[in-house]
């Protein structure tokens, strides 16, 4: 059983693997990485990217390991033949009525909302009025290896000191992957960017100090272990460009405007309907 679980950590985490590339086949019934996606976006309401990055590969795992199981039990009622008896039949043409009603609900309601417009002066106008909500604090991107021992830490700093640049970043990867016990080591440490105060605070202070294309000349000590850290990029604080957030600010307004159509839609739907 471990040795399943660190594969499929292993194939979760390999960025190559395409959307609907198979991770794993149950029976002959392929998983692929697009339902495992699909299922995280259900389950966080399409927030998944504001899940801490090392928290994901955890959390896929997670589902992954659920969608096997269901694919398991699904084939095991199979073959004791639930599928054919009554109360299976019963409950499915509950659920088909039930499904068929709030199908019909969907459709019809998307069908109202691509009917909306916004144009392009209303979304610059919203963006000129609410520029504030389109701020973006300081920020950086970094890597790092994480261990137990701090003996072990200043060996792994020995070993990068002299390097510098490219060759600085791809031994600092190559060292990551094979020595931190950290969630981000198979992806060479990456931590993504992130902005000032996510991180815990010896961390966070370490690594906002810090210049581009270095790494940290003593190990930094949290609650974790002791972290050597490479700080790949630095992005100050800005205001994100318009063409930026276009899109959003299109879809906020949509959906704004789809609220007061509804109103109107089921105020005149009512007055039309016979309610006792």
């Amino acid at each position: 059983m471990k040795i399943a679980t660190k594969f499929l950590a292993t194939i979760l985490l390999s960025g190559a693997v395409a959307s609907a590339a198979t991770l794993v086949t149950v029976n002959g019934k392929a998983i692929t990485q697009q339902e495992v996606d699909n299922e995280l976006m259900q389950a966080t309401q399409g927030r998944f990217n504001q899940v801490p990055q090392d928290k994901q590969a955890q959390f896929r795992q997670q589902v992954l390991q659920q969608l096997i199981g269901k694919e398991l039990i699904y084939g095991d009622a199979k073959k004791e033949g639930i599928l054919n008896s009554k109360e299976y039949k019963e409950e499915y043409k509950k659920l088909e009525q039930r499904m068929k009603k709030e199908l019909a609900i969907q459709v019809w309601q998307k069908k109202q909302l691509d009917s909306v417009k916004v144009s392009d002066k209303e979304a610059k106008e919203y963006y000129n009025k609410n520029k504030e909500e389109f701020n973006e604090k300081e920020s950086v991107h970094a890597r790092h290896i994480l261990v137990k021992d701090e003996l072990e830490a200043k060996k792994i700093i020995a070993k990068l000191k002299t390097l510098s640049g490219e060759k600085l970043k791809s031994r600092f990867e190559e060292l990551a992957k094979e020595k931190s016990t950290g969630p981000s080591g198979p992806k060479g440490g990456d931590l993504g960017y992130f902005a000032r105060g996510q991180m815990v605070p010896a961390f966070n202070d370490k690594v906002f100090s810090m210049k581009e294309g270095t790494i940290t000349t003593e190990p930094v000590k949290t609650q974790f272990g002791y972290h050597v850290i490479y700080l790949e990029d630095k992005k100050g604080a800005q205001t994100r460009a318009f063409n930026d957030v276009k899109d959003f600010i299109e879809q906020r307004l949509k959906r704004e405007k789809f609220k007061d159509i509804m109103k109107e839609k089921m105020d005149a739907l009512q007055k039309k309907a016979t309610i006792k």
